[in-house]
């Protein structure tokens, strides 16, 4: 079917499209002409819709040798980069390495490189530096080359630098003379020690960085020596501003170090002060002031110096604030010494080198009564002297100018020797002369009138005393540091027989001892005597003995220590004295052994009358049992009578008993845990038939939960049943007895109270002794033991009883055991008991 014309013009445009993109091809692509001249033959040789197919295939052949093409170019353009790129980084390496050998090559130098698989040294240089063999190797043996010492510090060095990395630099001498350097280091994953001669210029070089180095560490000394002084020290670069500050520079604008203050350029003086150094410094000269700087918050006077240095400038500032207080405290106690001077009673004139007053002080204007006017206007001494000489206050001379003259020569003495002066008005003035090192003199004036007074009358008191000592009884002798007699009375030459010319040649404590012999044969008293008399002690002390003398007399003597060193020695004749005291001890001991033979009396007849006794309570007891017999009501009464009476007479004698134990040190107390309630109730029924029998009522105060101590419970009923006794006994009927009980902290105290007649203040001391019994005219009657046994009880507990009484307004015993664990145990103490008043 012949194609129509719209398919015509398709297949066209179809081939004109092919064409150009076929032309574009083959300017790119080599042999692309050709295969499109055949692509365009195909295609225009498709008539018909077959054709389509094989354009098509044409078409796609044409797209795969296009992308082939572009594919294969771009390639080859990489690869040319690549190429050009390695070829240029060979060429930089080449010339790297021919520079790395001219720089070897330039100097006389060798390197030695460790690092590879195998770690064998590379070795390149001139190694005939060191060694003469053309054997690179032999330079790793170090010791050939160089002496011990330095051989075995270089190999040290390289063993570090192949450990550690440890980079060094050390200058070496060959064997052969020649100044080496070798430096090590570490470059990536391998070492190097290069070697160089030094010789020449390198060694000037190596020279000056050795001079360097000094200089750099006296630097670092200097700046370190600085940096410890107390004074603020800075330095300035070219440009004026701080490179370096010591600690003290830091603190004082309070910086927290030194670079701190140099990093915030942290000014010490203020701007004005700057200034002014700015312009010294350009000037080329030092500038020096005192200015007012704050230092840590306190404004402080220092004094600053800011001078020009090379290449910079650099300050301190030395703190006078110190200096400062110092010239003011001076003159606080210039002005202090003032007004001592002025306060004392010696007249002080001070006088310069030109003989002129400068200072007088309020005694001496007292002391001359002159115009104050005149004094200020500084007058010379010899103005002075002729105004009082014109007052007729100076003492009378024949020659007053050659007197004068002879005391102005005191400017010219050293030492002058102090003069007396006797003035009209009857003083008399001590005048002394203190030369000044700066040249004048300082008078001193002393008002000796009363002193020479005094010594009169010490003089008199002196003779005064010399004569009591003379009359006295008493041997009184005084000896010296030095063990000589110095002062003796009388009495003491006729107590011992000493001869007045022996004692007048001031003996010696030996001579006297010696002579003292035969009324004294004892040794060992005079030994002690020289001791206290001559002896070297740290502390000196007293001395007393008593001395029976070859004649039978007794004396006493009393050894005292002096102020100047010396000893004073009294004598006493004691022996009428001993006498009297050895009779009167004859008669105290035959006092106690009377007393203990009443004790022993005492004792022994208690026990005789207890038994009996006992006898007659059990009998008496057993006739009112009606098992034996019936009592009329008589009989009873009068049984009950004799009950009665036996009972108190067995409690008399077990008192009797327990104080005669107790005077022993035979009594034992029997301790255990006492309930003090229990206790209480039991003492008081104790004294319930005297309650009644007195019509006296009976308050019992204790807290339920007082609970108990250690005690003897028997001797404790005892002592409150006494008591209770007692108070009872001296009550009014229809009085209340109160016993109360309390628990401190330590202790338990018990107190028994009444409100009778009381107990005058005469008789308190006497209460507590034996046998001592005052009714007051009250009922009660007793043998006086009720009391003395109670505090005997207490005491052995541990305890104190105290009594408090006043006529008309009644009594209180007041007894405190202790609360200890086992308080009451040991011995009784044995106390001097003489009967209670019961």
């Amino acid at each position: 079917m012949p194609p129509t014309e719209r398919q015509t013009g398709l297949r066209q445009r179809a081939r004109l499209r092919l064409a150009r993109w076929l032309a574009a091809s083959a300017l790119i692509v080599p042999g692309g002409a050709s295969r499109a001249q055949a692509a365009v033959t195909a295609f225009g040789g498709v008539d018909d819709a077959g054709g389509l197919v094989g354009l098509s295939l044409g078409a796609g052949l044409v797209v795969f040798s296009t992308i082939t093409a572009l594919l294969h170019l771009t390639g080859r353009q990489r690869w040319s980069r690549r190429e050009a790129e390695l070829t240029a980084e060979i060429d930089h390496l080449r010339q790297q390495v021919e520079r790395a050998r001219a720089f070897l090559a330039a100097e006389t130098q060798f390197v030695v490189v460790w690092g590879g698989a195998r770690g064998d040294p590379e070795i390149e240089g001139d190694v005939s530096l060191v060694v003469d063999a053309p054997l690179p190797r032999r330079v790793l043996g170090f010791g050939a080359w160089l002496s011990a010492d330095q051989a075995q510090s270089l190999e040290a060095n390289v063993a570090l630098l192949r450990e550690r990395g440890q980079g060094f630099r050390q200058d070496l001498v060959s064997q052969g003379g020649r100044h080496l350097e070798a430096e090590g280091r570490a470059i990536g994953s391998r070492v190097v020690m290069r070697v160089r001669d030094v010789s020449g210029d390198r060694l000037e070089l190596v020279r000056l960085r050795k001079v360097q180095a000094e200089q750099m560490a006296q630097l670092e000394n200097l700046r370190g020596l600085l940096g410890l002084s107390p004074h603020p020290v800075w330095t300035r670069g070219a440009d004026q501003k701080l490179d370096w500050v010591n600690e003290a520079y830091s603190r004082a604008v309070d910086a927290k170090s030194p670079e701190d203050a140099v990093a915030r350029e942290l000014e010490l003086l203020d701007s004005s002060a700057r200034e002014a150094a700015a312009r010294a410094r350009q000037a080329g000269q030092v500038w020096r002031n005192r200015e007012h700087v704050v230092v840590a918050g306190v404004r402080r006077l220092m004094d600053v110096l800011d001078a020009p240095l090379p290449g910079g400038a650099g300050g301190m500032a030395d703190d006078l604030s110190e200096l400062e207080a110092l010239g003011a405290d001076h003159a606080r106690q210039v002005q202090s010494h003032i007004r001592t001077l002025d306060q004392l009673a010696t007249g002080v004139a001070i006088f310069d080198r030109a003989k002129k007053l400068v200072f007088a002080n309020a005694a001496y204007r007292h002391l001359w009564s002159l115009d104050p006017a005149f004094l200020d206007q500084n007058p010379t001494d010899s103005q002075i002297l002729d105004q009082l000489r014109a007052a007729r206050r100076l003492p009378e001379q024949a020659d007053y100018r050659g007197w004068k003259n002879a005391l102005h020569n005191v400017y010219q003495a050293i030492e002058p020797a102090p003069q007396v002066w006797h003035l009209p008005d009857g003083r008399t003035l001590r005048v002394a002369f203190d030369p000044n090192p700066q040249g004048g003199v300082t008078y001193l004036f002393d008002d000796v009138t009363e002193r020479f007074a005094l010594e009169s009358q010490f003089n008199a008191l002196a003779r005064v005393q010399s004569e009591t000592l003379d009359t006295l009884q008493e041997g009184v002798a005084v000896f010296g540091a030095d063990g000589r007699l110095k002062l003796h009375n009388p009495a003491f030459g006729r107590l011992w027989r000493l001869p007045n010319a022996m004692l007048a040649e001031r003996p010696h404590i030996d001579s006297v001892a010696g002579a003292c012999k035969a009324l004294l044969p004892d040794e060992s008293s005079w030994s002690d005597l020289r001791s206290v008399i001559a002896g070297l002690h740290a502390v000196r002390m007293g001395f007393q003995r008593r001395m029976s003398r070859a004649d039978g007399s007794i004396v006493d003597c009393a050894a005292a220590p002096l102020p100047d060193g010396g000893t004073l020695l009294t004598f006493i004749d004691v022996t009428d004295g001993v006498n009297v005291e050895r009779a009167l001890k004859e008669r105290n001991q035959a006092l106690l052994a009377a007393e203990q033979l009443r004790n022993d009396f005492v004792h022994h007849v208690s026990y005789e009358l207890r038994s009996p006794l006992t006898n007659i309570i059990g009998f008496i007891q057993l006739l009112g049992d009606d098992a034996v017999g019936p009592l009329n009501d008589k009989q009873r009464e009068y049984a009950g009578y004799v009950l009665k009476s036996s009972a108190a007479l067995l409690a008399i004698i077990n008192d009797i008993l327990d104080l005669a134990t107790i005077d022993r040190d035979a009594m034992e107390l029997q301790l255990g845990d006492v309930d003090i309630q229990r206790t209480i109730h039991e003492a008081a029924e104790g004294v319930q038939d005297r309650l009644a029998e007195s019509h006296v009522e009976l308050s019992i105060i204790a807290a339920p939960d007082i609970g108990g101590f250690r005690a003897d419970g028997q001797r404790l009923r005892q002592i409150l049943f006494n008591l209770l006794s007692n108070a009872i006994g001296f009550s009014e009927p229809g009085q209340t007895v109160t016993l109360a009980a309390l628990r401190r902290e330590t202790e338990i105290v018990f107190k028994v109270s009444d409100r009778g007649r009381g107990i005058p203040p005469e008789l308190l001391d006497k209460v507590f002794d034996r046998f001592e019994s005052h009714t007051l005219n009250s009922r009660h009657r007793g043998v006086g033991l009720g009391l003395s046994i109670v505090r005997a009880f207490v005491e052995l507990h541990g305890g104190t009883v105290r009594i408090d009484s006043a006529p008309g307004e009644g009594t209180i015993v007041t007894c405190a055991f202790p609360l200890r664990e086992n308080a009451t145990s040991g011995s009784p103490e044995k106390k001097a008991l003489a009967g209670g008043g019961a």
